[in-house]
């Protein structure tokens, strides 16, 4: 390796394998299991959507290989799990012990004074919400009188609207899920006493929930920073100086740039990479102008786009080869295959890259072929399906 870097400038490679390691997607694969990378990460978005596996699940694979799916359920939802969920970037789950830290959001919302949604009559309908959840223990929205009036899935009924309005505002709080619905329980019945007692200003948790983002991204800008978390970029700039986040310059950002204590010590280290398919929610790629930024990377998800307009495919996923994203796949399942209904091939190696990580995925979806539909360049579709088959058979 080259000299080692100062801690005040980074090269773009630099920069990658720093975030990289940080993120967990770099080196030995980390220990303690989901739970411990959930801390590491600061959160693990949610989403409905799932394909080879929900994004939840993929986020743990990615850093552990292929886990049990029922011990990443277990560890976000069961009996002695210590998370809950609340909005972070998006809908995430979160430590347990992050609960004063997100007050700040909690205010926010409160001092907005609603959602999109609006209540007929809030008063009414946060009580009884309460009050079901005080008498009968917690339930989902199902349980408290229905999630939906019955038509699109965003046309919530007033009782599921309450639920939502009194977790953001933090009266309730989810800490386990029941077939992916949310429970519903009182924060005061739910949040360990040490934890839902400490006051914490606006300022005191920005800085600690800026802090938690830096050591997760390794480098960044303020803007990464209040998009990690949520937060706005002005709160960010305004405690960045009482942070022990350390500035750095990076080679091709045009933003001043930080970084956590001891986050560059890994560019004096040989680490090995991996070949991996990245879910799009992955906290590593969510925010589409910091990948772009590090890794030269375009990705937009398409799931929400019409069928003709899509280019990459519905749930098209980045492919990590080693310090770089190499390609996209779009990936779906028939059966016992794995199918590849679009790869797109971006860089000379990629598509060792990308044979190597379907074959991986296929076994631990349990799998038992791997089929190739579309190639993008075409011309190399016979280079990639003789990789597959290689990784196959090794």
């Amino acid at each position: 390796m080259a000299g080692s870097p100062t801690s005040s400038s980074l090269t773009a490679g630099e920069a990658r394998r720093v975030a990289l390691f940080a993120q967990g997607l770099s080196g030995p694969r980390p220990s303690g299991g989901p739970a411990a990378t959930l801390r590491q990460l600061g959160g693990v978005q949610l989403d409905t959507i799932s394909v080879l596996a929900r994004s939840h699940e993929l986020v743990a694979y990615a850093r552990h290989g292929p886990l049990p799916r029922g011990a990443i359920e277990e560890a976000y939802w069961g009996p002695s799990s210590e998370t809950f969920e609340y909005w972070s970037h998006a809908a995430c789950i979160l430590p347990l012990e992050d609960w004063p830290l997100y007050a700040i959001t909690r205010r926010a919302r409160l001092a907005r004074g609603r959602r999109w949604h609006l209540l007929e009559n809030e008063a009414a309908s946060c009580a009884d919400v309460v009050a079901r959840l005080g008498a009968e223990g917690p339930l989902t929205a199902r349980q408290l009188g229905g999630a939906k009036k019955g038509g699109v899935w965003w046309d919530w009924s007033e009782v599921k609207i309450a639920a939502e309005w009194l977790l953001d505002t933090g009266v309730l709080v989810c800490r386990q899920r029941q077939g992916f619905q949310r429970v519903y329980d009182l924060a005061e019945r739910a949040i360990p006493a040490a934890l839902a007692q400490q006051e914490r200003s606006d300022d005191e948790c920005a800085v600690a929930l800026v802090e938690s983002a830096g050591r997760s991204l390794g480098v960044a800008t303020a803007a990464d920073l209040a998009v990690y978390k949520g937060l706005p970029t002005a709160v960010v700039l305004r405690v960045l100086g009482h942070t022990d986040l350390v500035p750095v310059t990076v080679e091709g950002w045009s933003k001043p740039a930080f970084a956590a204590p001891g986050a560059t010590e890994v560019l004096n280290r040989k680490v090995r990479g991996r070949s991996l398919l990245i879910s799009p929610f992955d906290s590593l790629a969510w925010d589409r102008a910091r990948t772009a930024r590090l890794f030269g990377f375009q990705h937009r998800l398409e799931a929400y786009v019409p069928r003709h307009k899509r280019v990459h495919g519905y749930f098209a996923m980045p492919v990590l080869g080693g310090t770089k994203l190499v390609g996209l796949v779009d990936p779906g399942r028939r059966g016992r295959t794995l199918v590849a209904k679009q790869v797109s091939l971006q860089t000379k190696d990629a598509a060792r890259h990308v044979a190597a990580a379907l074959v991986e995925a296929a076994a631990w979806v349990n799998s038992d072929d791997v089929v190739i539909e579309r190639v993008e360049p075409a011309e190399r579709t016979k280079e990639l399906a003789a990789l597959v088959a290689e990784f196959r058979r090794s």
